[in-house]
């Protein structure tokens, strides 16, 4: 808080921040453990998502309490890297179907009803994963209707042509916008 609090002051035009979580607490997880891969336990609806859609909100209260506000969140920072990645990395899994109704029921509904203004965007993993993932979630009219765009990461683009991702996504739902949201430099070794 304290460094958004300096950025935010030396900044000449507003921030908008955005917050992308890592894993929900261990005893919400099919693992029992923040780390390794593992999903929230249970299916939408159910009290462990209920529970973990109301964390996203009281995230944000904790922070409005120190005046500093969220232009949005996503719904999980790469969902699919919780199917492959090491043991010690802290990640919750989802398939785009598990996204689609975890934000359909639980976390859509949970910001509708906040305080909060903070906008919802989802996938937040490669691009590799569009258009499908999109035609999964937004192809859902609840889901669609919380979601305002797609965060993308760029570390497999060379893989796939923009084209046939992000055009693609674009075309298909126009109403949605497309960000990236993560990336670096020396990922790959090679």
């Amino acid at each position: 808080i304290p460094l958004l609090r300096r950025a935010l002051a030396v900044s000449k035009r507003p921030l908008s921040l955005f917050a992308s979580p890592w894993t929900a607490p261990a005893w919400m997880r099919s693992n029992g453990d923040v780390r390794g891969k593992g999903t929230l336990k249970g299916h939408a609806g159910d009290k462990y998502h209920k529970a973990w859609a109301n964390y996203f909100i009281k995230f944000l209260d904790e922070y409005a309490k120190h005046n500093v506000t969220f232009w949005a969140v996503t719904a999980q920072n790469e969902p699919l890297a919780g199917l492959f990645t090491p043991p010690q990395a802290p990640t919750n899994a989802f398939t785009a179907a598990q996204q689609r109704d975890f934000i359909a029921q639980d976390l859509g509904p949970a910001l509708a009803r906040s305080p909060h203004r903070t906008q919802l965007l989802m996938l937040d993993d490669q691009r590799i994963h569009l258009p499908r993932w999109a035609e999964v979630v937004l192809g859902n009219a609840t889901a669609a209707r919380y979601v305002a765009g797609l965060a993308v990461h760029w570390y497999l683009d060379a893989i796939v042509p923009p084209g046939c991702s992000l055009e693609a996504t674009h075309k298909l739902f126009p109403d949605h916008f497309l960000l990236y949201t993560e990336a670096c430099t020396g990922f790959f070794m090679f």
